[in-house]
């Protein structure tokens, strides 16, 4: 008897321990707090349910457990014979009903604080594309695309045997400095204080936007908008990424919001309006080969590798090779042609309306230049413009007419 008893109590210290080594990491492993009005009533709303969740499991558990002990056959207990009792069946009909109404109503009050958008300060529209994040300020009208930050991009081709250290020399990826593949070259900067109205839409498949510091999930569904909101209350950057299965990179569309007091934000949308107004400039003036080559291949780092690979290979099967392909190396018509309008019932997505057309101009000249193609093409943005502007007219379907009949053809300008 007395190692009979021994043992239960050896076993029930070691049950009790268990959760010793979850509770020295418990910040990692629960909720967090968030910096916003609704996430920290969110995460209030989650531990009193989580602590009524544990009330129950404690007294489930302890009533079989102490029932098995006491009542087990090597103590001489005779079973009972009873078949059913009807004060229980309504105890354990009525006591649930009870706690999950008492859970029911603030749940309710917080969802529906969650959907009021009234008195709304600032309204941006969120665009989700494979893989990136479009951001659309409607009150000022800035707007810009967000991804992975390029430098990450590189790296991440070389697969498992890439070295941080050396990619990034002189960065630190550990603990809660870890920002490897969470980095974006354009930050969502709000400010602080603020009702933010949040729209949310996509332009291909189904993506969700989504964090976790805000209390922000919310799915971009095309052809549909869905809304939510949030006020941070404390300046800092709050990571978050992209929440549904998207494609072959929906593990690479980090989101990361930056936000400023309210002078800082100010400032930063009037830089954001100036480097708008400055994009017509590129497109006006006549770019050297070297430069666009140059900036050509930011642009692809940036927007192309991630299919094609950091030395235009491809993937087989998948996503076709740039390097000596028919489209780089043939037609710029053609070529000019794929990049803006996309192939139809492929991966490759029309990029007219997420480039510039210094962008696209610098894109297809450093690609006809890259990879061993070395066709001495140059490409100029303002050729790029003038096809854009047909374009519009023609609802983009199709190109209204050639670069090759341009007159800067045979300028020094031109395509050489």
């Amino acid at each position: 008897m007395t190692s009979n008893v021994s043992r239960w109590a050896l076993l029930s210290l070691v049950l009790l321990m268990m959760p010793l080594g979850a509770w020295a990491d418990w910040g990692a492993l629960n909720m967090p707090k968030g910096v916003t009005e609704i996430s920290n009533e969110v995460h209030t709303l989650h531990m009193r349910i989580f602590y009524v969740c544990v009330a129950i499991g404690v007294a489930v558990f302890g009533v079989m457990i102490v029932s098995m002990f006491l009542h087990r056959k090597s103590r001489g207990h005779k079973p009972a014979d009873f078949h059913e009792s009807t004060t229980v069946e309504i105890v354990w009909t009525v006591v649930p009903l009870v706690i999950l109404i008492a859970m029911a109503i603030p749940a309710a009050r917080v969802l529906i604080k969650m959907e009021d958008f009234t008195d709304s300060e600032l309204s941006i529209k969120v665009t989700g594309y494979q893989w990136r994040w479009r951001y659309d300020y409607l009150d000022s009208g800035v707007s810009f695309y967000s991804q992975l930050k390029s430098e990450h991009n590189l790296a991440r081709q070389q697969g498992a045997d890439v070295d941080l250290a050396t990619a990034f020399p002189g960065e630190s990826f550990n603990g809660e400095e870890d920002v490897y593949l969470r980095e974006v070259d354009n930050e969502l900067v709000v400010p602080v204080g603020k009702k933010i109205r949040f729209l949310h839409t996509s332009a291909d498949v189904i993506h969700s936007w989504w964090v976790q510091d805000l209390a922000i999930k919310k799915d971009a569904i095309p052809g549909f908008i869905n809304e939510n909101w949030a006020r941070i209350e404390e300046p800092g950057v709050y990571r978050g990424k992209c929440a549904e299965l998207c494609g072959r990179d929906h593990g690479f569309m980090p989101v990361v919001v930056r936000a400023v007091p309210q002078d800082e934000y100010d400032a930063w949308i009037a830089d954001q309006q100036l480097a708008m107004a400055s994009k017509g400039d590129e497109s006006e003036r006549q770019w050297n080969h070297e430069e666009l080559v140059s900036a050509g291949e930011q642009v692809y780092q940036a927007n192309c590798m991630s299919c094609h690979q950091a030395e235009g290979q491809g993937i087989p099967g998948m996503f076709p090779a740039i390097a000596g392909s028919d489209v780089a190396t043939g037609s710029i018509d053609k070529h000019l042609s794929t990049v803006m309008n996309g192939v139809e019932g492929t991966m490759m997505s029309r990029f007219s309306e997420v480039l510039t057309d210094a962008d696209i101009a610098a894109v297809i000249t450093y690609q006809r230049n890259a990879f061993g193609n070395g066709t001495g093409d140059t490409l100029q943005p303002s050729q790029v413009q003038s096809l854009r502007t047909g374009m519009t007219a023609d609802n983009g379907l199709t190109l209204p007419s050639k670069v090759a009949s341009m007159p800067e053809l045979n300028s020094n300008t031109g395509v050489n």
